[in-house]
Formats: structure tokens, sequence, C-alpha cells
């Protein structure tokens, strides 16, 4: 275990994502101690996903790195999701030992000021967190989560932030009436929030699910079963043009999205760009047959269908969609998933690497615990 006197955290270089730095300090006096109006979380396990390397990519378009300031210019953390334990409190409500789900830094621990502190949990209330999206302040108390299964907590963590952005997103689509597309075509298809993307549009048979990827994972994504078609980006020319389409692109790449526009041209009625791990620029204005890109972000979904539906009702539906993948991945017979546990802040820069450059089986989830005493160092 860690020197409870000690934080460590691990820094990513904001221009090179996949160059890491382990800062281990020995803050003075009683710093690690949560003063009123305060408490001190022990991070235990986050998951490291491709989603990851994707909030990163955009954290100066989207404010990503703004969430838990390095105080070093050029160093920012990279969000993740996982769960801590308080291990200090200054808070009325929150009591040591508790476990919360929610967004953190990769780092020993996090200071946080709880505002509107319920049953359910509290939102972060630092000065430098007011003006970011709030979804991303959010703590959850596990005892009061009805999603929540301690022997599940590594899917959970490797699949809620992923796959509350697979629901939104279908639901965006169908909400839209899929923008008048008889088809769906996935890039990226073996990614875990594509393909919980077409497990959601499941429930729309009439909407046919094809699938993009890569010829090493084609196997993979055809053994998913939730794609009605499923081809490698070689095949891309032999897919049916004449329906009307919408692409939801979770590649990022260009040639590809150029590829796409000409093969289908007018049938083309919509491009959904949902992010990418190995893409790390923002849309950029490129001279394109058909509709332009528009960026997908699932917190204005949130937002929206909190407003359509009620807070409470939004759960409930997310948390039903989200038991029911978590039971399929993790199916004993066919699974789409095998989680892969690791430990250490050295094992974290390690699999950021191998994120960052696309070298990881997609059947994989990979989670982290944050235990040990890591040395200081570079990769």
């Amino acid at each position: 275990m860690n020197n409870p006197a000690t934080l460590t955290r691990l820094l990513t270089r904001k221009d090179a994502l996949n160059h890491t730095r382990i800062a281990v300090e020995q803050p003075a006096g009683d710093t690690l101690h949560a003063a009123a109006g305060e408490a001190l979380l022990k991070i235990r396990r986050v998951a490291l996903t491709t989603n990851n390397i994707t909030y990163a990519a955009f954290g100066e378009a989207m404010q990503y790195w703004d969430f838990f300031p390095t105080g070093e210019a050029g160093w920012g953390h990279m969000p993740v999701w996982g769960f801590a334990d308080v291990v200090s409190s200054g808070v009325p409500g929150l009591e040591v030992g508790e476990r919360f789900y929610g967004y953190f830094p990769i780092a020993s621990h996090l200071r946080v000021q709880p505002q509107r502190v319920t049953e359910r949990g509290f939102y972060d209330g630092a000065a430098h967190r007011q003006t970011l999206t709030s979804a991303y302040n959010q703590y959850m108390r596990c005892s009061a989560d009805a999603a929540w299964r301690e022997a599940d907590e590594n899917c959970q963590m490797l699949v809620r932030p992923l796959f509350i952005t697979s629901f939104m997103l279908a639901d965006f689509l169908q909400d839209n009436a899929f923008f008048g597309a008889a088809q769906v075509v996935f890039s990226s298809a073996s990614s875990k929030t594509a393909y919980g993307t077409a497990f959601c549009l499941e429930a729309y048979p009439a909407i046919h699910r094809v699938a993009l990827t890569s010829a090493r994972n084609q196997r993979f994504v055809e053994g998913l079963g939730c794609y009605g078609e499923v081809a490698s980006y070689e095949a891309l020319p032999r897919l049916d043009r004449r329906k009307l389409t919408l692409y939801v692109d979770f590649s990022g790449d260009e040639d590809l999205r150029r590829a796409v526009h000409e093969h289908f041209g007018e049938s083309l009625v919509y491009d959904c760009y949902a992010g990418s791990a190995q893409n790390t620029q923002f849309l950029r204005p490129l001279d394109l047959p058909g509709p332009a890109p528009q960026f997908y972000f699932a917190p204005v979904q949130i937002r929206k269908r909190n407003a359509d539906w009620g807070h409470a009702v939004v759960n409930q539906r997310f948390n039903e969609a989200q038991l029911a993948f978590i039971r399929r991945i993790s199916d004993a017979q066919q699974p789409w998933m095998q989680v892969v546990e690791h430990r250490g802040f050295e094992a974290a820069q390690a699999l950021i690497d191998d994120l960052h450059g696309g070298r990881l089986d997609p059947q994989q989830g990979h989670v982290v615990v944050l235990d040990g005493a890591p040395e200081d160092g570079v990769r």
C-alpha cells in the first residue's frame, strides 16, 4: 500500500499522449487530511480504454484537462472512471470508508469539495469545476446505486462510461429518426463503444447495422452477432450504396471518412463523429461531398432526456440497459470481453502507450488497481 502521507500522480504530456510521468510527492504536514467542507478520496481502481485517450486527445477543445489541473505546463491528468473510498471527511453525510464511483485523475488521491450531498452521492463543488460539464462532477455513492454490484466493479467501470455514450448515441439516432437512413455504418466496429451502440440498436431491427473493421479484427466482430453485416475497410466499395446511410465514425480516420462520403454520395444522410483514440485532432473542415461531419457529445443528449423524461426515468432505463449489456459481454459461454487486471502506476503507463498505439486485443478490457509503491519514471 502507498504511504498515507504520499501523493502519487500519473501525468500525461499534452502534446504526446503516449508519454507519461509518475510523480511521487511528500506533502508537508496534514495536507492528505480533509479540512472542513472537504473530503479526501483514495482512488482504488480505474479502467483504461480508448475512451480515455479520446478525453486526452480533446483535452483542450472539450476542456477535459481542466477537471484535474496539474500545475505543470504541458502536462495534464488524463481523466479515467473508477472507484474510490473516503479516507478523510470534513463534510456531514460523507463517512470514512464509503465507496464512490466517478471521474478521477490517475492518482492515489483526489481532494473534493462536496456539494448537493444526498443519499445518491454528491457533486464536486471545487471552483475550477463550476463551468465544466456537470455530468463529470458527480460522484455516486455505491451503497445507493442500483446499478452497482461489488463483484461486477471491473465490468461496471469498463462499461459504464462507454455504455452511457453508446446508450445515448443510440437514443440520439432514434430520437432523430436516424435522419431518414435505412442503414447505419460503424467504423472501428470492434471498439466497445461501437458495439455497445449496435447492441442498443438491436431494438430497431428495421435499421441495417453494418460494421467496418480491420481485417485482423473481422472475425471478432463477426462473432459479436450485433451487426447485420461485417466488412473490412478494404471491402467498403462493395457495400450497398443505394440505401440511405448514416455513418457513425469511431475511427477519426480522415481518409476513411472521405472514402465513405465518396462511396455513398447522395445516399449519405448524416456523418456522426463519436471520437477516436488514434486521431488526436478535432474535426477539421474538409472538402467532402455530402453532409458535413457533426461531433456527437453524450452530455447534450443526457440533458435533453433529463428534460424530456426526468432524471429518475433516464437512470432507470440506462441501468436496465447497462445490466443487460454486462450480462451479454460477460456471458460464460461466449463472452464479448475478457477483463485483464493490472496493478500499479507503471502498468497504467504501459497500457496508455498500447492504447494510444492501437495495439490491444479488442476482446480485452483493462483495469488498473492503484496500489503498490511506484518508482519515478517516464515512458
